[in-house]
């Protein structure tokens, strides 16, 4: 039965983990930025595939006849929710950044020195490293888009200096992992498109808060992770159709040239692609259950309407955990934070609290069964530009599996954090 009202305890109730206590203590996961919580049916999904999918793929018999049909389904599920045009756009890998140090080796076999390339300041160092790597060893030069250090967000006045004609390569984040702003990342690749630049687009934190649409973005990569989408830790990549007859991958030389197995660095998990298809699945059950949905309806209707009720659900919890830590003395946010800026930004949070290291913080919070993180986590432009030392600053993030009461003793928790900080002064 569908309904346009969430329930977020029916919602909790998908995932096993949220119901485990330590010592009558309740767990609150706030470390969703890392690595979300995972639905009960990708552990059955997985579970199912080890047992009757056990084989490797292309072969005659049924386990193997059923390792090809969870590979197909996988990649039709991943493009359904990025919106590519088809499962052969779709490269399944181990992470993130395996996926992009490997297409940082394709994509750089033909730079020549002198030609340019264009990474930011905000990224997450995954899209970062490997094309730095790759500059160096072509001779290449780097350019940098920063970020305004108050208002959080990319300088998108300086792309007409930093594009032009020797651009080979553009790489940005749709949404920070450490300030949370969703970047406008469509201006940035419309910039690089108009003097032929690839673009690659770190989504890993964009994807599991919102519809994306890699056509409508006009991105040439996008790359996201199943493990911070309620998946397996596997990941995936998109690659724009057009782009693909054009790159060498790198492969051993028996292996199909045809998708998927093209760009794949070796047999891939099974067991992880089926968790991936029952992530997907999970996302556009919400669709059905709060958004409104027809069972019957496509993937892709169906999971835009699952984002719309978690993103309306999940903005909910932003502002009122927002409100809350503007109560806190000393709290220092960075981030948007203004009540016109809150739907411009996902649910991570990072900050400091005055005289207080953010390790110290976390570890409180651990013992009252609130999981967070402290560090500067492989943003490594960003926490420099900012000028956060080698402490970090405390992260917590949400997710539509969180509850108001995750939030509101979250909030008592730093408050208690807060004033242990003012009695040591």
């Amino acid at each position: 039965m569908t309904s346009t009202t969430w329930d977020a305890d029916a919602v909790r109730a998908a995932f096993p983990a949220l119901a485990l206590n330590d010592r009558g203590l309740p767990r609150s996961y706030l470390d969703a930025p890392a690595g979300t919580q995972v639905a009960g049916r990708v552990i059955s999904a997985t579970q199912q595939a080890m047992v009757e999918a056990a084989a490797n793929a292309g072969g005659a018999f049924r386990t193997s006849r059923a390792a090809d049909a969870l590979l197909a389904q996988a990649h039709a599920a991943v493009a359904d929710l990025l919106g590519a045009s088809g499962p052969d756009e779709i490269v399944f890998g181990l992470n993130s950044t395996s996926l992009l140090f490997s297409f940082s080796r394709i994509l750089s076999r033909d730079w020549r020195a002198g030609d340019e390339i264009v990474l930011t300041r905000m990224d997450h160092d995954a899209n970062v490293a490997p094309w730095l790597i790759a500059a160096e060893e072509r001779g290449v030069t780097v350019k940098w888009l920063d970020f305004d250090t108050e208002s959080f967000r990319y300088r998108y006045e300086d792309l007409d200096d930093l594009i032009g004609p020797r651009t080979r390569l553009v790489a940005c984040n749709h949404a920070s992992n450490l300030l949370g702003t969703i970047n406008d990342v469509a201006a940035i690749i419309t910039a690089a498109k108009r003097v032929g630049a690839i673009t690659a687009v770190d989504g890993v934190q964009s994807t599991p808060h919102m519809l994306i649409d890699v056509q409508a973005l006009g991105c040439d990569l996008f790359a996201c992770s199943a493990y911070k989408f309620f998946g397996p830790h596997a990941a995936a990549l998109y690659i724009r159709r057009e782009l693909l007859a054009r790159l060498t991958p790198l492969k051993v030389r028996p292996s199909s040239d045809e998708m998927p197995w093209r760009f794949s660095p070796g047999t891939p998990s099974f067991e992880a692609q089926a968790g991936t298809t029952a992530a997907i699945e999970h996302i556009a059950w919400l669709g059905e259950a709060f958004g409104g949905a027809d069972p019957s309806a496509t993937l892709r209707d169906r999971l835009r309407c699952g984002w719309a009720a978690a993103s309306a659900y999940e903005l909910e919890l932003t502002r009122l955990f927002l409100d809350g830590l503007a109560t806190i003395p000393g709290l220092q946010l960075y981030g948007l934070r203004g009540d016109n800026e809150q739907a411009d930004r996902v649910a991570t949070f990072s900050f400091t609290l005055p005289d207080r290291s953010a390790r110290e913080v976390v570890a409180e919070l651990a013992d009252k069964n609130i999981f967070g993180w402290a560090g500067s986590f492989y943003a490594h432009e960003a926490a420099h530009t900012l000028g956060i030392n080698q402490h970090g600053v405390i992260r917590l993030g949400l997710a539509h599996y969180t509850s108001r009461f995750d939030v509101e003793r979250t909030l008592e928790a730093l408050a208690a954090a807060a004033r242990t900080s003012s009695s040591r002064l």
